[in-house]
């Protein structure tokens, strides 16, 4: 029954050709350096669940913010965890998108044809920055507060533009309501959104054009 439902939906999706095309190419013998992108890409996995689930509970405005997650901290069942795991994997996204990119340099892997698939890997790093940015924010502490204030100044002293950047971050001349609320619809819509789109694209060149081999090997 189950070989008949394969082969009726491989009929009309071709899923079995999808499947062998990702999961079951031809790769060159590589080292452990190379699994430096899947590891990222699982802390990003981990991320988006975590984060999903701290949403059920978190309140983006200034007067609940930080009570809601000290609630989710000490009374959700198993919140400490979900919420650990989300602060770490987020420094931990920074590192391995990092070291990948790191690697690929070294090895030289962002030559011909893998000329884009470096531009979208550059792109998915300041996406995974921008995801550390505005989630600092979100705990509205003493901490959070300051150190967002100091990150938007650090933008207002761009020349020409420097003054109307700060105002874009922060939706005024301070950080206010409006700065949390932007700053947490930026971190739950805007980027996840990019980041799915320059993820699809990523792993689709990496599958069209294939691993780089160590180099010095030919196999």
């Amino acid at each position: 029954m189950a070989s008949q439902f394969g082969n009726w939906l491989d009929e009309r999706l071709g899923w079995r050709s999808v499947w062998d095309t990702i999961f079951l190419r031809q790769i060159p013998k590589v080292n452990w350096l190379y699994t430096l992108g899947s590891a990222t890409l699982f802390v990003s996995l981990n991320q988006l669940i975590t984060g999903i689930l701290l949403t059920i509970y978190y309140v983006p405005t200034p007067d609940h913010a930080y009570d809601s997650v000290t609630y989710i901290t000490t009374q959700v069942p198993a919140g400490w965890l979900i919420r650990g795991l989300h602060h770490w994997g987020a420094s931990a996204m920074v590192v391995l998108a990092v070291l990948h990119m790191i690697r690929v340099i070294l090895y030289g892997a962002y030559k011909y044809p893998r000329e884009i698939t470096w531009f979208s890997g550059v792109a998915l790093l300041l996406v995974t920055l921008g995801f550390g940015f505005t989630g600092y924010l979100l705990p509205w502490d003493q901490k959070a507060f300051w150190a967002t204030t100091v990150g938007t100044e650090i933008a207002g002293v761009t020349p020409v533009i420097g003054q109307t950047l700060v105002r874009i971050l922060r939706g005024g001349p301070e950080l206010s309501a409006v700065t949390l609320a932007r700053f947490f619809g930026v971190h739950v819509w805007v980027l996840p959104a990019s980041l799915t789109l320059l993820l699809l694209l990523h792993m689709y060149l990496v599958i069209r054009h294939g691993i780089s081999a160590v180099p010095g090997r030919r196999e």
